[in-house]
This record gives C-alpha cells, structure tokens and sequence, in this order.
C-alpha cells in the first residue's frame, strides 16, 4: 500500500447537518462522545496500512485542522506518512471555490501527481464503517480495472436515494444511473448473488449502490479529470464518462454495516445505535481494527448517584443524581441533580469549569456549562459547551418537524431539537 496516496473530500458546507455546520467542517463534527467525523476514513486507512492522506476541504476548516494537528502525527506514532488539509484556495489558474468531488481532486491534482504512486483512493468524509482498504485496492489490480467502486447492496426502497450500478456476474460496471426511479430503477437490479450474497440476501437486496468511494489507476484518474475539464462531480459526470469511453470499471463489493452521516436524522440515529446491546450493528470495540482519535488524558468519569442504562459515557464526565437511559454522553458532560436524559446526544465540552467558576457565575445571573438542575431533555442533541438551566424541558412538546430558533439557541430538524454550540438555555425553559 506504499503505492497508494488516499484523498478524503471534506465534503460541501453541510446544509443537511446545520446546525452542527455552523461552526464546524463536517468531517469535524463530534461523534461517539469522543470522535469526529474524519476519525472513521483515516483509521481505515491507517489499519490498511496507507498513511499518505490529503483531507480536502473550504467550509470552517478551523476546527479540522486543530483536530487533526493534534491526532495524527504519523511520522512519530504511525509510521512514515502524513495528514495534511488541503483547504480550497483562489489562484490566478483557479478563481472558484471546489465545485464538486472531481472539482476538488482537480484543482489540486498538480500536487497529487508529484506523488509517485500508481493509485489514487477517494474517499468520503461524512461516513461511518469500518473497511480495510487494501482488500479494496488489491481487487482493483486483480481485476486489472481502470476505475474501482465500492459497492453497497440495497433494497429497493433505499435504492431510490444513491447512484446505481447495473453489473456483469464478475462485478464489472455495464450501466451507470444516478438516483433512478420506476421502470429505470427496474432495470439497474444485478444478480448479487454472483457478487457473493447468500441467495436469501440476494432477493432483498437486488441493487449496487456507489459508496461514493473509488480508487483510480494514476493515469485514469488525471486522463480523465483533464479530457473533461468541465465535469465537477465523480458519481454524475466523471464514472458515466468512464463507461462511454470505454474503460474498465469494477465494483468492489461491501456487505458490511455503512451510513451516510448526511442529515441530522442519521447522524442521531447513527449515534445512539452505538449503544445497542449486545452487539451494536457498529462497534468502537475493535481491537484488531481501532478508530483512533486526539489524546486527552482525561481523568476517569464520576458517577455520584447516577442511574445509567444502555448508554455510552465520555471520559472526564460528572454525572450527580440523575437519570440516563439510552443516550451519548461526550467528553467533559456535566449532569447535575434531579436530571432526566432519555433518547439524547450531549457532546460534552471542550474545557472544565471548576466549582468556584460555576458558583461566580450563578451568582451573576448565568448559566454555567452542561445540564442544570432538575432538567428533562428527551430526543435532542445537546451541541459543545451548551449551558442547559435549571428546572429545563426539552422534549420537542409540539411534535414539529423542522423549526429554526436562532435567536433561541435552538432549531428541530427531523423532528430532533439541537441546541447550538456554546448555546444557552435559560432557567424554566419549555422546549
């Protein structure tokens, strides 16, 4: 793999996550309790032994560049390589900002051919899985193809959302469509038993859908990036371009747990499907394959009085006589008496405050950081550093699908509320 040079797109300014985006690249937005985003394709390719990585970026990349500075040394704790960000930039050649996925690869493509490397992995900022991708790879040179695609098998009902792929028996690419539906979602079904489901996985599972992650062969990639200079976007313009002109291309198939982090409904969900007993259909407990992160050396987590159930509990929390169940506590999280969590995400804090600070602060009329008090939140997500009142209920009592409450610290999408960063909630509040 000292042959392969990775390229993770950051992805765009993440609209489907605001307000998680507000301040914060996507790839950067917290996970697990201890994580980020842009963890999960980095420890993929450490594991797989690729430790040559570009993270490409042009939205709040502040907070992404610290996390990553502060995580990835590679040279001192993984081997030789590197992870550097690559932010968009206006130049002379080059006045727009990245305009899609081969947008970005292409305005920084004179940095990737001074790399002498035979293949190119691109990969996604925004998803949760965990692949080795040199299984990945060695497939492409086996099958000696121009252009490799994960592949995801899907039902009909999810088929409808991704870009297609109508395949031989052997996996390679024939049709290309992007989002079909009807009698042209019909026609991309594939034999995925041929591909290596079961016969009974096969039938419910009849579509190939792009993971929307490649690996090119060096010349392919650049061939095609310069023979199509208007072309912005890999999965609907560069793949179809592809296959009018003839190259080979492969699918690698994935038949293992995968979601698109995309909008705030999934990146919640994703969340608290971490908790799931005994098996959780994705596990952080993977001592073979770990997703590593940024050390904190944080002290151990307190537990005065606390009932917590079915729940995952950063490290350095302080948790008083409360009650959890079924929740994502991140790093720093400061519950206090009489609180109630249930169907909840807090991402912690960045910083602690101590009991002096918290008590100045009461005193002055404020709100000091984590859970007040007597508080009920019920199927939220409770951003960084968000200072929650006493005696507070958030439970989303209208039932409202999608609301925006800036001036309140909060919006609801999905049906979830989001308090903001660094957001407050005042004593009383009914949400």
């Amino acid at each position: 793999m000292k042959r392969v040079l990775a390229i993770i797109l950051g992805g765009g300014a993440g609209t489907r996550l605001y307000p998680l985006t507000k301040m914060r690249a996507k790839p950067a937005v917290p996970l697990a309790g201890k994580y980020r985003l842009i963890d999960i394709p980095i420890s993929n390719c450490i594991n797989s032994e690729i430790n040559k990585i570009y993270v490409l970026t042009q939205f709040n990349s502040a907070s992404l560049n610290r996390h990553l500075t502060m995580s990835y040394n590679l040279s001192a704790g993984f081997g030789q390589g590197f992870v550097e960000v690559l932010a968009a930039q206006q130049t002379p050649d080059s006045p727009s900002w990245f305009e899609g996925t081969a947008d970005a690869v292409r305005k920084y493509q004179w940095l990737f051919q001074e790399w002498d490397v035979d293949h190119y992995l691109i990969l996604s900022g925004d998803q949760l899985y965990r692949m080795d991708y040199s299984k990945f790879v060695q497939h492409h040179i086996d099958c000696g193809a121009d252009l490799t695609v994960g592949a995801l098998p899907v039902d009909g009902a999810q088929a409808e959302g991704f870009g297609l792929m109508r395949t031989s028996s052997d996996g390679r690419i024939l049709e290309f469509s992007e989002k079909p539906k009807g009698q042209a979602l019909e026609a991309m079904r594939v034999n995925t038993e041929s591909l290596g489901l079961s016969a009974e996985e096969a039938v419910k599972r009849p579509y190939l859908a792009s993971m929307g992650i490649y690996v090119f062969n060096r010349n392919t990639l650049f061939n095609l990036l310069a023979s199509n200079p208007e072309s912005t976007d890999f999965g609907k313009e560069i793949i179809p371009t592809s296959l009018r002109e003839g190259d080979h291309l492969q699918t690698f198939l994935f038949d293992d747990y995968w979601e698109d982090i995309g909008t705030i409904g999934a990146f919640y969900e994703a969340n608290l499907a971490l908790t799931d007993q005994p098996n959780p259909a994705f596990s952080f407990y993977d001592e073979k394959f770990p997703i590593y992160t940024r050390p904190r050396y944080l002290p151990p987590s307190k537990l005065q009085d606390a009932q917590v159930t079915q729940s995952i509990i950063g490290e350095g929390s302080l948790l008083k006589a409360c009650s959890i169940h079924h929740c994502v506590l991140g790093v720093r999280s400061r519950v206090e008496d009489e609180v109630v969590l249930q169907d909840t995400l807090v991402m912690g804090a960045d910083f602690f405050e101590s009991s002096e600070e918290r008590l100045v602060l009461r005193e002055r009329g404020g709100t000091p950081i984590g859970v007040g008090r007597g508080t009920t939140v019920k199927g939220a997500i409770l951003d960084k550093n968000v200072r929650i009142g006493r005696d507070v209920t958030i439970v989303n009592k209208d039932r409202v699908e999608e609301a925006d409450r800036p001036e309140l610290n909060f919006y609801i999408r999905n049906g979830i509320v989001v308090v903001v960063k660094n957001g407050t909630i005042a004593d009383g509040t009914v949400i």
